[in-house]
């Protein structure tokens, strides 16, 4: 994700990295050239020419398709984004309870952190249709690592590792049974995010909708410069054709850029930066109750 000032338009107005203006402009290029065409062969061969009035209504229907589809990606965008904090909150309440509950079973409060660190890494290589747990493997042991990549899900072998880490620190005295509860509680949340995410990942737009609105696109586009033969020349006609189609194709192509935000695209979400908060705090947390005992 790019980091920006939404005050400082000098920096954004005319910004290429980010913008969706190399993925249209082939369409836009085709769009325009297909317009000059026109006007050359209406002006020297055959007179076409159609009403303005029908692209007039047609715009208006095709500006609220562009205006759900673009909805729909960023509820989708900022779904993920609320389900990659809650994955944050629920890793800090894990470490916070793996440091001040745990802290008499020390290496269960280090494998509490180590598979919620996990958690978060196999989270974001599955959402990129990858696998394993990433740079995490390196914090757990490597035959548990393996068993977890080769699961076919990770993240919930990583959750399970965490439940059976709070289950053992249960049967050592460590937890009471209330607090395995709510320690359990931050790994169900844990599991419910990855499983959003997933279900977001996993779930385009439907199809016929897809199809529908790019047709109605294309048809809108292409028959623009029939509509607009009749007033311009062959400059303005293929400079007010590439302008709508500029507008038209980039709405609905930042749609299909946010839909999945999960990706590497600039405008995808910082997932790798998520996993090194999470990092952080776990390191935060184990300091914190390091100072605290020696203070006792």
């Amino acid at each position: 994700m790019i980091d920006y000032d939404p005050h400082r338009w000098r920096d954004t107005l005319f910004a290429i990295k980010g913008s969706v203006l190399q993925k249209v402009a082939p369409r836009i290029l085709l769009l325009a050239v297909w317009a000059a065409l026109l006007n050359l062969i209406d002006r020297n061969e055959w007179r076409f020419e159609i009403p303005p009035t029908a692209h007039t209504l047609v715009g208006v229907a095709l500006g609220l398709l562009l205006v759900f589809r673009t909805n729909a990606s960023y509820d989708r965008f900022w779904e993920g984004r609320r389900q990659w904090g809650s994955m944050i909150n629920a890793s800090r309440n894990l470490a916070r309870g793996a440091a001040a509950l745990v802290q008499d079973a020390p290496e269960l409060s280090d494998r509490i952190r180590a598979w919620t660190t996990a958690f978060a890494h196999a989270s974001m290589h599955r959402l990129r249709n990858g696998g394993g747990l990433g740079e995490a493997a390196e914090h757990v042991p490597a035959h548990e690592a393996k068993i977890a990549t080769d699961s076919g899900n990770a993240p919930l072998a990583c959750g399970a590792r965490l439940s059976l880490a709070i289950g053992e620190a249960r049967r050592r005295g460590a937890l009471t049974d209330w607090e395995q509860m709510l320690m359990d509680t931050q790994v169900a949340a844990l599991i419910d995010a990855g499983g959003a995410c997933d279900r977001i990942h996993k779930t385009p737009l439907p199809f016929a909708y897809v199809i529908h609105l790019r047709t109605a696109l294309i048809l809108y586009c292409g028959t623009l410069p029939f509509a607009l033969v009749r007033d311009f020349g062959v400059v303005g006609e293929v400079v007010v054709t590439t302008l709508v189609s500029f507008v038209l194709l980039g709405i609905e192509e930042i749609g299909v850029e946010i839909e999945d935000p999960f990706g590497n695209d600039a405008n995808d979400l910082p997932l790798e930066g998520f996993c090194r908060t999470i990092e952080r705090d776990m390191r935060l947390a184990l300091l914190e109750a390091t100072e605290t005992s020696a203070a006792k």
